[in-house]
């Protein structure tokens, strides 16, 4: 427009005035011209005593490339590239230069990158992408079509395919926790569900060890899953595993790993407790549970559990045999360190994880495929992983993989034996 021209150009209805908007991204495209640059220049700086026969530099400054827009979390920013050009070879023996910043094919940020997922496994489709985040970075936002969803969830298919051949030989994980959590998909015609393992590492980190779809009570699937874990590598069993009350996976372990002691899910337990009493006396029958998984040590909890008996057993025999079939594996836990007994007593680190991963199919409404149902599972645990808390008193754990007794939580001391000189 001509600045002598009288037009005075209106606002369209679509656009949005963001005077600070716009200054942040020029802002950015200042600094990421400077980072590119001084990147550059690094890289000179590094490759200085390559030089060729006459003693000129061999690296130097080309130009840039083509200016591009990167799709960042403000909006999109131009940039353009540095080149630089190696005088002295070609072919495979030239030196390249290539930007940690702005890398070659890059489209997007990373943190957009992981944001895309995220979005997308938590309920938004893809044909909401554009409305969804169009207020955030800008109207008609590259690289966000739908197409572009569907390209990504092809990438996380083959992440999964590796993830699921990965070389096991040199993991060990000292406790895992099992559970079959059932999704509203189409899985649930056949009573399927995902079968779920996670692992504590010796560095107390937990880890997805596999999952699976099965059968939850079914021991064939478990020992499909643990099978497969072995033959890739995992020669070493757990100390404990946590779960419910499902015979097929109990059965399972002590078939493939013996050495494994079982640690039932107080979570379970009370729930199934309760649903063999009167709605009338489940809370305090609930605080009664919580008097024995809660007690400092093996003999209160005993004792806890026999003033429970003593309390119910009259009016509620089958809440108390519902208890005391499974007292030992219940209170398992009093044989480890007492500063892993919280992460011991229940599997809520694969409950919590699939509150997301339920609260998918439901925006959803049941209507994932059980092959788009693993592939949502795998990205929402592995997304989940990297904020997943480490085992308190991981210290503890090389005591408990080498053996060490532990009575009501404290590591046994054994005397150690003095001869006269």
């Amino acid at each position: 427009m001509k600045e002598d021209s009288t037009v005075v150009r209106l606002r369209q209805p679509e656009e949005l005035d963001d005077p600070l908007s716009d200054i942040l991204r020029r802002g950015a495209r200042s600094l990421l011209a400077q980072a590119v640059e001084q990147e550059a220049e690094a890289f000179l700086a590094e490759m200085k005593d390559k030089t060729l026969g006459d003693g000129r530099a061999r690296l130097v400054r080309h130009g840039h490339g083509p200016e591009r827009e990167i799709q960042t979390g403000i909006g999109r920013v131009a940039v353009s590239r540095v080149k630089i050009r190696d005088r002295g070879a070609s072919g495979e023996d030239r030196i390249r230069f290539t930007s940690a910043i702005v890398p070659l094919w890059a489209r997007r940020t990373k943190s957009l990158d992981s944001l895309l997922p995220a979005l997308y496994l938590r309920g938004i489709s893809t044909g909401d992408f554009q409305e969804a985040l169009s207020a955030l970075l800008g109207k008609d936002a590259p690289c966000l079509s739908p197409a572009v969803i569907s390209r990504l969830t092809a990438e996380w298919s083959a992440e999964y395919e590796r993830w699921q051949k990965r070389d096991l030989s040199a993991r060990r994980y000292v406790y895992v926790w099992a559970d079959g959590v059932y999704l509203q998909a189409r899985m649930e015609d056949n009573a399927e569900c995902m079968l779920v393992l996670i692992g504590a590492t010796p560095e107390g980190r937990k880890e997805l060890i596999g999952f699976q779809v099965g059968v939850r009570e079914s021991a064939q699937s478990w020992r499909e899953l643990l099978v497969d874990l072995k033959a890739r590598g995992l020669g070493v069993g757990p100390e404990l595993a946590v779960g419910d009350g499902a015979l097929g996976f109990w059965k399972a372990v002590d078939e493939l790993f013996p050495g494994t002691r079982h640690q039932r899910c107080w979570l379970h337990k009370t729930a199934n407790i309760l649903n063999k009493a009167a709605k009338s006396v489940q809370p305090s029958m609930k605080k009664d549970i919580a008097e024995i998984w809660m007690s400092p040590d093996r003999a209160d909890a005993g004792k806890a559990m026999d003033v429970f008996a003593e309390k119910y057993g009259a009016k509620y025999p089958k809440a108390v045999e519902c208890l005391e079939k499974d007292r030992d594996a219940l209170l398992a836990f009093f044989d480890f360190p007492a500063e892993h007994w919280v992460h011991l007593r229940t599997t809520n680190p694969i409950e919590s994880v699939f509150a997301t991963v339920r609260h998918r199919t439901v925006r959803t409404k049941g209507a994932l495929s059980p092959t788009t149902a693993r592939l949502m599972v795998f990205k929402l645990v592995t997304a989940a992983a990297k904020n997943w808390r480490r085992l308190k008193g991981e210290n503890q754990l090389p005591k408990v993989i080498r053996g060490v007794k532990f009575v009501d939580g404290v590591e046994v001391i054994e005397p150690t034996s003095q001869h006269a000189a």
